[in-house]
Order: structure tokens, then C-alpha cells, then sequence
């Protein structure tokens, strides 16, 4: 098993797509709008994934945040709220807030059930910070760490509930960044005393059971290489200050704020100290370039992956989406 999870190009598996993924077993898959067209075009492909892979709890991810992030769409699917609800709610009525964050993931976690995904990049425990740039904004929980850990125990809990692992992101934290990862590096300038605000959430969920990397440099803890891609603050942050112990991916690979060919990205996220690479855009190039540089998932990399999907395995999911939506919906309208 590859140390890679990779995306697809389209809706269906292509011959080329089933020989590559053949050869590299990779870790597991990331699916996109492009490949998430209509519910029986979805549970037969990811049938076909695990088929390819002869493993039942491969994993198979999706962003399906609610709000702007959502892969999975309407009119085939239903509209999820922003993060940013369940915040503003939070401010008036935490238990409600929690309650509701809770229902909402556990009607995202069945949704994703159906279709035969098991994975959610969600929740984000990104601390939102005033003048950072938006693409974090609204998919944040709030601008505190206790209420951002709080909200994302419920969103962790109510996957869990729906038989779907949950991922907390992007640790350590993106909450600072000025500029959009997704286009170019950020640099965050914040003091170590700052940056325990953003490390909060995670060290409240630490024993989440994935997590994934951010793309930006810290200059208190490695002024040189993005977290993703550094040692420090893998092992010194990551997994020592913050406690963290599950299975760590990198954010996508392809992100611009990454530099060198695929194969060097690749390395670097490796021996950062990341578990898995994760590639999305489905490029035949880009992933070959990937599998000659990475190796196998195995020791206690693959030991973790096994953990995290070990806390789903034979969960019959509980509730149903029409009465977590109608609790989700009557708790929002307190705000």
C-alpha cells in the first residue's frame, strides 16, 4: 500500500486510472465535484475503487464542509450551512450550537454513507483571525479556541454517529494566513505566544483520528519550509506540543504555495514526517511523478490509518437525514 492518496479524473474509473491505481495500491482516494454526479454514479464507483483495492475500509475522501466547500451538490444533494452558522449561533447559545454542529454532521456523515464514502475533511479548527485572508472566513467555528474545539468535537462526534472519519484541519493552524494558500505561500510572522491561540483546538483534539498538514511557514517554529514539508514542526508541534498521534496527511500537493516537481514535493512531505501524501487534480502525469518518489505506508503510518478507520468499522448509522436536518435547521433559527 502506497503512501499516497490520490484523486480522479471524472465520474468513472478510466483504463488507464484502474492500471496505475492497480500497480500503486495507493493508501486511498479523494473525490471532487467532477467525480460526484448522481448517487448511483457515486456508490458505483467507489464500489469499483474498493473492488480494485480488495479492501472494505478503504478510505475514500471528500471536502463536504457545507457552505462554499461541498463537492457533492445540489439538485442531487442538499445545501449544508457554513461553519459560520453553527459560530454565530454559539455566541448566543453554546449547547444549541453544539447540538446543531452535532445533527449537521451526523445528516453530512449519512449523505456520504450512501454513496460509499468514509472520510470527511471536515471539520476546520482553523482559529479565524480579523484581516486574514477569506478562504478560511466563514469555514471557521469562530475566532476562540475553546468554542472552535467545542463546535468541532460535535462535527467529530456526529460523523463518527454516521460511520464517517472525521479529518481536523489544517493543522497547526491556518487561521493567520494573509494570502490564499490554493495560489501562493503564506507566511505567518505571528510570535510563539500567538501561535498557542491557533495550536489550541488541535490540542483539544488531539486524539482526532486524522489530520491534515497546512501549507504555510511559521517563522516562530521553521522560517524556511511550510509545515507541511517541515520536520520541526511535524514531530516538535504536531506530534509533541499539540499530542497529536493519528494518521497525518499533507494538504493537496498541488497547492501553488508548494515549488519543485511533484516527486521532490512528495519527498519532502514524507520525510517531514507526514503519514500519507495527498494529491488531488487526478493528473496521469502529475501522480506518476508522485509514485516514483513516495514508498509504502507501512510501520506506524499504516498503523494509524488502520486505527482511524478502525473507529467506523461496523457502525450502523444512527438517525435518519430528514430529523437531523429538521433539529439542525429548528436550533440555527435561535440565531
Amino acid at each position: 500500500m502506497q503512501a499516497a492518496i490520490y484523486g480522479l479524473s471524472g465520474p468513472d474509473l478510466t483504463p488507464g486510472e484502474r492500471d496505475f491505481f492497480r500497480d500503486a495500491d495507493p493508501a486511498g482516494y479523494i473525490l471532487f465535484a467532477r467525480n460526484c454526479v448522481s448517487r448511483p454514479q457515486m456508490r458505483a464507483l467507489t464500489d469499483a475503487l474498493r473492488a480494485l483495492a480488495g479492501r472494505d475500509d478503504l478510505p475514500i475522501l471528500i471536502d463536504q464542509e457545507g457552505g462554499r466547500v461541498a463537492r457533492m451538490k445540489p439538485p442531487e444533494w442538499p445545501r449544508f450551512p457554513a461553519a459560520e452558522a453553527f459560530a454565530r449561533l454559539y455566541e448566543i447559545a453554546p449547547m444549541s450550537a453544539i447540538e446543531a454542529a452535532r445533527a449537521n454532521a451526523g445528516a453530512i456523515a449519512l449523505q456520504l454513507r450512501e454513496v460509499g464514502v468514509n472520510v470527511d475533511c471536515l471539520p476546520v479548527l482553523d482559529v479565524r483571525q480579523p484581516g486574514a485572508t477569506d478562504i478560511v472566513g466563514d469555514r471557521a467555528l469562530g475566532g476562540e479556541p475553546m468554542q472552535v474545539a467545542a463546535l468541532g468535537r460535535a462535527v467529530l462526534d456526529g460523523l463518527e454517529a454516521g460511520g464517517v472519519v472525521g479529518v481536523v484541519k489544517h493543522i497547526p493552524g491556518h487561521g493567520r494566513a494573509l494570502v490564499d494558500s490554493h495560489e501562493k505561500l503564506p507566511v505567518v510572522r505571528a510570535p510563539e505566544e500567538a501561535l498557542a491561540v491557533d495550536i489550541e483546538p488541535f490540542r483539544s483534539l488531539a486524539g482526532a483520528p486524522m489530520a491534515m498538514t497546512a501549507h504555510l511557514v511559521y517563522t516562530a517554529w521553521d522560517g524556511e519550509r511550510p509545515a507541511s514539508q517541515s520536520p520541526v514542526v511535524i514531530e516538535e508541534i504536531v506530534r509533541g506540543r499539540i499530542g497529536f498521534d493519528g494518521f497525518l496527511m499533507s494538504d493537496d500537493m498541488g497547492m501553488h504555495a508548494l515549488s519543485g516537481g511533484f516527486d521532490a514535493r512528495a519527498r519532502l512531505i514524507l520525510d517531514a514526517g507526514n503519514d500519507a501524501v495527498l494529491h488531488c487534480s487526478g493528473d496521469m502525469g502529475e501522480m506518476v511523478a508522485v509514485a516514483s518518489a513516495v514508498g509504502a505506508l507501512e510501520g506506524k503510518g499504516a498503523e494509524r490509518l488502520s486505527r482511524a478507520m478502525a473507529t467506523v468499522a461496523g457502525i450502523d448509522p444512527a438517525g435518519d437525514y430528514a430529523t437531523l436536518a429538521e433539529k439542525r435547521d429548528r436550533l440555527l433559527a435561535l440565531a
